[in-house]
């Protein structure tokens, strides 16, 4: 059984990081002012601010400032600060015992994927692929904390995972299948490839986004997992959105959708409102969810959080 990890209240205290890219210091601070109005108390990172070049600090800063905030009781949340890159850099400076023995709810999505799916596959812990900081600000939809309130906050044994009103779930393959969810962003799952990192996808279910890639170069990241098997090992698939991704060579993300995900036959769920998009639906890493693409809908099927 998954590690779940405790609910999440008002009043909690959430541990701020930057694992990946740097922020802008305002920034940051002007998303914890919102954090701090919602209730919640607020512990910072030691390189929270800091910059080396394109990313937050050296890679084991950045995993020092995430293995602090395990080790600190108080501390019931890690909300990184945003994604960018280089977060797969600090996953082999990450103490996984102290993890599984400190479960906390770690969120995000982008880059932060990486991290939730070796949570996930090492520690057995249960993530959420949902908000960041930079989401805590008065023009988020409600939509967006509806769902990551509902993940973290409310202990429920089943859920459904639905985008909000007018945009609408598309099923492409028909199919019924029901295991732990896993994925994310695909560029960042491509570039663990090879790595003790990789994705494992057997007998789970895959769901992909991407933002700003023109379809070509999603085609070939695609491609690069159906050669690495992870398609093959799948056995169902929800196609997130490619938020800003250009059509190329007359090719839209639609058309890559159709020539090249819906031949797989896997059952196929498409048009989910994740990560880089406006809407965000709250996406527990690791844990069951039923993928029915003969009625439309995506359920998780267990607790994902302990009370």
């Amino acid at each position: 059984m998954p590690i779940r990890p405790p609910i999440l209240q008002r009043g909690d205290t959430v541990g701020i990081v930057t694992l990946g890219s740097p922020l802008n210091a305002n920034l940051i601070n002007e998303r914890i002012g919102v954090l701090r109005a919602m209730g919640f108390n607020i512990v910072l990172g030691q390189f929270v601010y800091a910059q080396n070049g394109f990313l937050a600090g050296t890679d084991e800063q950045r995993a020092s400032d995430l293995m602090m905030m395990f080790e600190n009781e108080q501390v019931k949340m890690i909300l990184p600060t945003r994604g960018g890159t280089g977060v797969a850099g600090i996953l082999p400076y990450l103490d996984y015992n102290v993890i599984r023995n400190n479960p906390k709810i770690v969120t995000g999505y982008s880059d932060i994927t990486v991290l939730l799916n070796a949570l996930h596959q090492i520690v057995d812990l249960i993530t959420f692929h949902s908000l960041l900081l930079i989401d805590f600000k008065s023009e988020t939809p409600a939509y967006n904390f509806d769902q990551f309130f509902s993940a973290t906050s409310l202990y429920s044994l089943t859920r459904p995972i639905q985008n909000p009103p007018g945009f609408p779930l598309i099923s492409r393959v028909p199919g019924n299948v029901t295991g732990p969810l896993v994925g994310g962003n695909l560029t960042s799952f491509v570039d663990t490839l090879g790595t003790p990192f990789e994705i494992d996808t057997r007998g789970k279910i895959l769901v992909l986004e991407e933002t700003h890639e023109p379809t070509n170069t999603v085609y070939r990241y695609l491609n690069h997992l159906k050669l690495a098997g992870k398609l093959n090992d799948c056995i169902g698939i929800i196609m997130g959105e490619c938020t800003g991704c250009q059509a190329a060579y007359g090719i839209s993300y639609e058309d890559l959708i159709e020539e090249f995900v819906v031949p797989l036959g896997k059952p196929l769920i498409t048009n989910l409102a994740t990560g880089h998009g406006l809407y965000k639906a709250a996406l527990p890493i690791g844990a069951m969810v039923n993928l029915n693409s003969v009625n439309n809908t995506i359920t998780v099927v267990e607790p994902t959080i302990s009370v």
